[in-house]
């Protein structure tokens, strides 16, 4: 297969990189692409759809018909006919109109998410865009032109408005982009990087605009980072656990089979095998202990019903990523244009909503482990897990930290997509407020990565009260894995720096692989 890069053609075997041809984006190459800077190409078979879209809509200019938002203006202007000779600039006038956005900006990630989501969505051929729009956008992806674009201002119906403005603008040569670090007029930055500035033609100012490309750009990358969190928190568990000289008998298989919900099977095997082979564990085996609390006895119960919903939320966005959600959509079957509603992001604002609630959820589980872990009464271990407490305050700060975290997702969890505001002189008059959803819960995955991070903490020092017994085959990873980093806190220290460093280890998936791990040496 070959493939445009540019304007140039490249046969496939001289790139590694991401196809956007419209159905075929997984959640993980979106990440690849916004985070590790992959490549991204469009290819022969969906420019050819591209064009024969274009030409509907280039037929029906010549035809002069009544087609909204290239012939007409747009919301309650949409009974206002546009001359021809006025059609582009009307396309740009929009995207000026619209850049209203305001608040702290998107972050790169987020914003070349985005970029790739509008690609992929216009690439699926159902837009009536040029494949120089598309063309565009890619270079931008490739050569790194990031547009700067604040993060408050959509309501998620048109889509996310005011965020695609901004980011539109650069194409045509204004507003601003960041380059090779460097902030830019919009031009500038195009210039430098070589691309070509788009001069807008009818319906494509509209057809950049349009869409959920934002909220699933934020939300999705979001997910990303919770689904490996979620992994984490089986290993931060189960080393809780162990320190605390839990039973790991709430994970016995024939548990989980009489209540066989699929994230509840697998957090039980996880806890399982990272706990195999721990001394830890058999020194107590006779206790006659039955039963731990809740936070530890049911943690299949809880992590699993959170790995079941962040599931069920990746299948959601990863229809959304592939979908049209312009507005009007061109039909090349039939040589229709029809206007409807794709753009509204109600799908994506419940589940973003729902995704909220579980990962707040993940944390609330985690500062009562750490509640139990710095809590002598509930331990037995020092008061703090410091061995001067007094004189050191040792991890006292570390759960009121998690605690005011927790308390903050609570209010966050608060559902954005149960309100509506009326806009646009009451025409849209429904709106999902997906943004807001998605920002939310960007918020949500930061805090739980901290609450997550602090009971790391809390448990590697609690592991040094249970020396010599050595832990289990993956908990004992996990802690070689922070001490090698993080050093037993043996009189008071600022803790912020090792909070963050255990945060890092989650995001890069440490953690997480080390379930992988600890199933594989089990199959071995």
């Amino acid at each position: 297969m070959s493939v445009f890069i540019g304007g140039f053609i490249l046969r496939s075997s001289m790139v590694h990189a991401v196809v956007i041809d419209g159905n075929s984006l997984t959640l993980d190459s979106v990440s690849r692409v916004a985070r590790d800077f992959e490549s991204v190409v469009f290819p022969r078979e969906a420019r050819e759809r591209v064009v024969h879209s274009r030409g509907i809509v280039s037929r029906a200019l010549e035809k002069n018909e009544v087609v909204y938002g290239v012939t007409t203006g747009f919301g309650k202007l949409s009974d206002i006919r546009i001359p021809h000779e006025q059609i582009e600039q009307l396309q740009i006038n929009l995207l000026r109109s619209h850049a209203c956005g305001v608040g702290e900006l998107l972050e790169e990630a987020e914003v070349r998410a985005a970029l790739l989501l509008r690609a992929n969505t216009l690439a699926k051929g159902f837009s009536g865009v040029r494949p120089q729009v598309i063309d565009t956008l890619v270079e931008m992806l490739n050569r790194g032109v990031h547009p700067v674009v604040p993060s408050r201002g959509s309501v998620g119906a048109s889509g996310d408005l005011a965020p695609a403005a901004h980011m539109a603008l650069v194409l045509a040569g204004e507003g601003e982009a960041i380059f090779r670090g460097e902030r830019l007029a919009g031009a500038v930055a195009m210039r430098k990087a070589g691309i070509p500035l788009l001069k807008l033609g009818a319906k494509e100012g509209l057809s950049l605009l349009n869409g959920t490309q934002f909220m699933a750009a934020v939300g999705g990358l979001a997910l990303d980072r919770a689904l490996s969190l979620v992994e984490s928190a089986d290993v931060i568990g189960a080393l809780t656990l162990e320190v605390l000289l839990g039973t790991p008998a709430a994970s016995d298989p024939r548990i989980h089979a009489v209540r066989p919900h699929p994230g509840q099977r697998h957090t039980a095997t996880n806890i399982r095998r990272l706990l195999q082979s721990s001394a830890i564990v058999e020194s107590h085996k006779d206790c006659g202990q039955l039963q731990d609390a809740y936070s530890l006895r049911c943690m299949p119960q809880v992590h699993g019903a959170i790995r079941d919903a962040l599931t069920h939320i990746v299948s959601v966005l990863q229809i959304e990523v592939n979908s049209a959600t312009d507005n009007p959509l061109v039909f090349p079957g039939d040589e229709t244009i029809l206007s409807g509603g794709n753009f509204h992001g109600a799908p994506v604002a419940y589940a973003l909503d729902y995704a909220a609630i579980a990962v707040s959820d993940l944390a609330n589980i985690s500062e009562r482990r750490l509640e139990r872990l710095v809590n002598p009464d509930l331990s037995g271990l020092p008061a703090f897990l410091i061995q001067n407490a007094g004189l050191s305050s040792g991890y006292m700060m570390l759960q009121v930290m998690a605690a005011s975290l927790v308390s903050e997702n609570k209010i966050l969890s608060h559902p954005a997509s149960v309100d509506s505001i009326p806009t646009s002189a009451n025409k849209e008059d429904h709106v999902s407020m997906g943004m807001a959803a998605a920002l939310k819960f960007r918020s949500i995955v930061n805090n739980a990565e901290i609450v997550l991070a602090s009971e790391m903490l809390a448990a590697c020092q609690a592991m040094e009260f249970r020396k010599p017994l050595k832990p289990g085959a993956g908990t004992g990873h996990a802690y070689a894995l922070v001490r090698r980093l993080i050093p037993l806190l043996e009189q008071d220290r600022e803790v912020s720096p090792d909070v963050q460093t255990v945060v890092r280890l989650i995001r890069e998936k440490h953690f997480a692989r080390l379930v992988t791990e600890a199933g594989e040496q089990e199959g071995a």
